[in-house]
């Protein structure tokens, strides 16, 4: 009697190792009540060997088809030739010019950035507070404003801007931006040396006396002022400033002006890119290197962003242990603002709505249907971001008390909830570069309006997402909860003053490709006409 009673604990035992091995293989039935997962730098997760095999349409091409440089170290920057194994294969053709003027750019850095004869060169000249003329090298140096997003926005404009202009470009990286980013060009830096003379982004402003626009405004030059009469350098302000940016930045007379200098420094919190399709000097050279506009910053983007290693371990960990058994991805970026604050139950009603009528989520059940053993259900993983976890714990809610019409397995994740954005924070900036990098491995995406966090994960990506719209100022309730993006391409959400153009010019009118954005109704984007 007694053996055969061990015999039955010893059976019920491997019965139940086995119901167990087999959720987790089926992405988990009762995952998706799990907690709130904290990206942690030093998370144990092993690497699963099966994890790319279960999406097969994945590209198979780590160069990007030409976009990167292969004349790096793998091991020195994992991400630079594994995250192709995570997207989906890009949706836009790579202009072949684009990718001759990126290696030409990349000997041109390496020819002038920092430690090069002719960087010291440079140096000595602004030092010497004096412009000349014909200088074999011309910079911007970028400075950061803003979070993370906007960063990484308008360090891609200025990228553009440099390979217009033919300047090297150099970014001032502080404390919170140390390891974050692997460098984008091969055999040289683009961290401005700590050594520069004017290395203080708070004493960048609008009113700097140095800057272009107020310059002019008290005669300090002319447009036809010789290169070497001009100062030593030229501080150009391209933060929004009442939703618009200043006059005489993108028009052809002050571009022809601007390039006479051989140092400009630049501080921006916009994504400023669609401003240069509106010049008609710039607009050739556009059109050869992004036939389709809306791939402006997917290209740029995924080619200057590369995660360093530690953040890169985040993202792997992670996604191997959460998301890579799922059959369908989907990314939910959620965003409230100071100046524009929604009530929770407001916004968690306005998601729903948005999802009930697009089918964005797995629809509900009102009924328990009879659960089949055999049938090969559907694993669908949904990927939260928000700086607060209320939103993950009602959409988990719902697919824990309520079964699936379809009968998928749905598993609900929300990597941290900071509660509040701390852009000076080095490691609020790892988790929110990895959680960016995560929503651009989704399958499809709903992302909040005005968000440029949204922005740089469905550029990426390469997906139109679904955007919850705000309310009116004036209304705590938006009439229409969301709307599909026409468009890869992040908003400008403060179009420039073009009185060069005529007064009163609306940005959107001027060329087919350029209109206003569906989440900022005076912004402008790329569309591809």
């Amino acid at each position: 009697m007694e053996a055969h009673r061990v015999s039955f604990v010893l059976g019920f035992i491997s019965v139940l190792s086995l119901l167990i091995v087999f959720d987790s293989l089926r992405g988990g039935i009762l995952s998706s009540s799990s907690p709130v997962v904290e990206l942690e730098p030093n998370k144990p997760q092993g690497k699963k060997e099966v994890i790319l095999s279960t999406t097969p349409a994945l590209n198979s091409d780590k160069l990007l088809g030409g976009l990167l440089s292969s004349n790096f170290d793998e091991q020195s920057c994992q991400s630079r030739y594994k995250s192709y194994q995570y997207r989906q294969k890009s949706p836009f053709t790579l202009s072949p010019y684009l990718t001759k003027r990126l290696r030409r750019y990349e000997a041109y850095h390496k020819k002038c950035g920092p430690g090069s004869k002719l960087y010291k060169k440079a140096m000595k000249q602004l030092l010497s507070g004096q412009n000349v003329e014909n200088s074999q090298c011309q910079y911007v140096i970028w400075f950061p404003c803003n979070g993370l997003g906007n960063r990484m926005l308008t360090l891609a404009s200025t990228f553009l801007y440099a390979l217009l202009t033919n300047r090297v470009l150099l970014a001032y990286l502080g404390k919170e931006s140390e390891n974050l980013f692997c460098e984008p060009f091969p055999g040289s830096s683009w961290v401005l040396p700590p050594d520069f003379p004017y290395n203080q982004p708070y004493n960048l402003h609008l009113n700097t006396p140095g800057s272009y626009v107020n310059m002019l405004k008290r005669g300090a030059f002319a447009y036809n002022s010789n290169a070497s009469s001009l100062p030593a350098y030229i501080y150009l302000h391209l933060e929004q400033f009442s939703l618009r940016m200043q006059n005489n930045i993108f028009c052809d007379e002050d571009q022809k002006m601007l390039r006479k200098f051989n140092w400009m420094l630049l501080k921006s919190d916009s994504y400023f890119a669609p401003a240069f399709f509106l010049m008609p000097s710039y607009q050739e050279e556009l059109q050869k290197m992004f036939p389709e506009k809306e791939s402006v910053f997917h290209h740029l983007g995924r080619y200057l962003y590369h995660p360093a290693n530690q953040v890169w371990g985040r993202i792997e960990r992670y996604y191997d242990a959460y998301l890579a058994q799922a059959d369908e991805k989907i990314g939910l970026q959620i965003r409230i603002f100071r100046e524009k604050p929604i009530k929770f139950e407001v916004m968690y009603d306005q998601i729903i709505r948005c999802t009930n009528q697009v089918n964005f989520l797995p629809e509900i059940a009102h009924t328990e249907p009879m659960r089949n053993q055999s049938t090969n259900s559907k694993h669908k993983a949904i990927l939260i971001t928000s700086l607060y976890a209320g939103y993950y714990e009602r959409i988990r809610g719902i697919y824990y008390d309520n079964p699936t019409l379809n009968g998928e397995i749905v598993s609900v994740y929300q990597p941290s909830h900071e509660e509040e954005q701390q852009t000076e924070a080095q490691n609020h900036n790892e988790k929110a570069l990895a959680e960016i990098y995560l929503l651009s491995f989704c399958d499809k995406m709903a992302t909040s309006a005005w968000s440029t966090f949204g922005y740089v994960a469905h550029s990426f990506a390469g997906i139109k997402p679904w955007i919850f719209l705000r309310p009116d100022w004036n209304k705590e309730v938006a009439e229409v909860p969301c709307i599909r993006s026409k468009t890869v391409e992040p908003c400008l959400h403060s179009p420039p003053l073009l009185e060069c153009r005529g007064k009163d010019t609306n940005a959107a009118n001027l060329v087919p490709y350029v209109r206003h954005c569906e989440d900022v109704d005076f912004g402008i984007k790329l569309y591809d006409s």
